[in-house]
């Protein structure tokens, strides 16, 4: 995983500043990838409670976690029980690493 120990810990804590300290927070896509070079960081928030606004959630996880990676490229997926669940959550459970 192409992340430090200090970026795990700052993205964990932070997504759960927002939204709360039930939130999983996953890792998947080419940051799993040793190999390779550059690349957002895609992460998907898991919560055990229904989300009222899943677009504002994610949008400041986004921010506050861009910022501490110094303007790194984010895409947060939320998976709660009220939202649909699409192939790209499939393959965040699937290929996904929870930090």
């Amino acid at each position: 995983m192409r992340l430090t120990t200090l970026q795990i810990e700052a993205i964990r804590d932070l997504s759960r500043q927002v939204a709360g300290e039930q939130a999983r927070v996953r890792v998947f896509g080419s940051r799993l990838d040793d190999g390779a070079r550059g690349g957002d960081l895609d992460l998907m928030i898991e919560l055990n409670e229904p989300v009222p606004d899943p677009a504002l959630l994610a949008a400041q996880i986004v921010a506050k976690v861009s910022r501490t990676l110094h303007g790194r490229k984010v895409d947060v997926l939320i998976s709660a029980p009220n939202l649909r669940r699409l192939p790209i959550h499939d393959v965040a459970y699937q290929e996904g690493v929870l930090i």
